[in-house]
């Protein structure tokens, strides 16, 4: 499961946009993140009330629209930055935006991972073999804090079983399940921002392999971000 990425700058958000066939899209004014973790902000694309495209922040770790408060949400999004795509139909925090198509990409330049095969963590760069920035499958949430009128943006991604991944299938604790997030070739921007029900499920599941390639990315404390609070294991909630 992921849980620390790095989102694509201005600059590549815009080539990927172009790339994909969406246009010349509007960039947040707010900057983002070099790194994002449960909890921060990140950029993410997603279709509009008049079937437009449109980049706007969101928060990592998908609010639930039926959070009674703020605390509710800040535990539940901290369990909510990835779903099994097997089951993410069924879900109380996901199943709504499910079913109302409420797809997301969010675009990056690489991911990481902890690889276990030493027997211990080492943190792993996920990236394109050119290392050009890529898109990855995501369903967006929209929640407002009856207290405060706060209107919060905020995605989850989405994760599928990764046993055949050559690379990904190394990753993690030995005996956990190997998932991967799922990436959307340019081609597919469209498709899957605007795909119903049962074509975004085939594509999760159906989709060919990403070819990520990866190395070890260990940094020492100097180069260490300040970091939110450890997010919980994600959960099939």
């Amino acid at each position: 499961m992921c849980t620390n990425y790095t989102p694509a700058t201005p600059t590549h958000l815009l080539a990927l946009a172009e790339l994909g066939g969406l246009g010349r899209l509007g960039v947040p004014a707010e900057p983002w993140p070099v790194e994002t973790f449960p909890g921060y902000l990140a950029p993410i694309l997603l279709r509009d009330a008049a079937g437009g495209v449109h980049c706007q922040l969101a928060r990592y770790g998908l609010v639930p629209r039926w959070c009674r408060d703020a605390e509710q949400a800040t535990t539940l999004s901290r369990r909510t930055y990835n779903a099994r795509s097997e089951t993410v139909a069924e879900k109380p925090s996901y199943r709504a935006p499910w079913r109302e198509r409420q797809w997301a990409l969010a675009p990056m330049d690489h991911y990481f991972e902890p690889c276990w095969e030493t027997g211990r963590a080492v943190r792993w760069r996920l990236h394109q073999p050119d290392r050009a920035p890529f898109a990855v499958a995501g369903l967006h949430e929209h929640w407002v804090d009856r207290a405060t009128g706060e209107s919060v943006r905020s995605f989850s991604l989405l994760t599928v079983n990764a046993d055949d991944h050559p690379v990904l299938r190394r990753m993690h604790r030995p005996g956990d399940e190997k998932r991967r997030l799922v990436v959307v070739p340019p081609q597919a921007f469209k498709g899957w921002l605007g795909a119903s029900v049962d074509e975004a499920q085939a594509m999760l599941v159906g989709g060919s392999p990403d070819g990520l390639q990866g190395e070890p990315a260990p940094r020492n404390a100097a180069q260490r971000p300040p970091l939110p609070e450890t997010p919980q294991a994600s959960l099939d909630w």
